[in-house]
């Protein structure tokens, strides 16, 4: 029995779950802002952050947020999958 398809589903997962915490973080984020906005007293607070969020999303984007959304999202999948790889390697050279 081979060790590459356990390996390459943990790494496949770990890059997939890496790239969907932070899109699930800054909709939440996003979100916060959007209801906290809906009471009266709290507009500007909730206008500002949703506007702060977006502007920084779209200096990772080109002036784009999604495609700044996407980019951290590509960025975190792609360094959690290094990651799980390393510890793959670390796990079967003391294991």
């Amino acid at each position: 029995m081979s060790i590459v398809p356990n390996f390459l589903r943990s790494v496949l997962l770990a890059g997939l779950l890496s790239f969907v915490a932070p899109l699930l973080f800054i909709g939440a984020g996003l979100t916060s802002f959007l209801l906290i906005g809906m009471v009266p007293a709290l507009q500007g607070v909730g206008r500002s952050g949703e506007d702060l969020i977006l502007q920084f999303l779209a200096t990772f984007g080109s002036g784009c947020p999604l495609q700044g959304l996407l980019v951290i999202g590509t960025t975190f999948g792609l360094v959690g999958a290094l990651f799980d790889t390393y510890a793959s390697f670390q796990h079967s050279r003391w294991g």
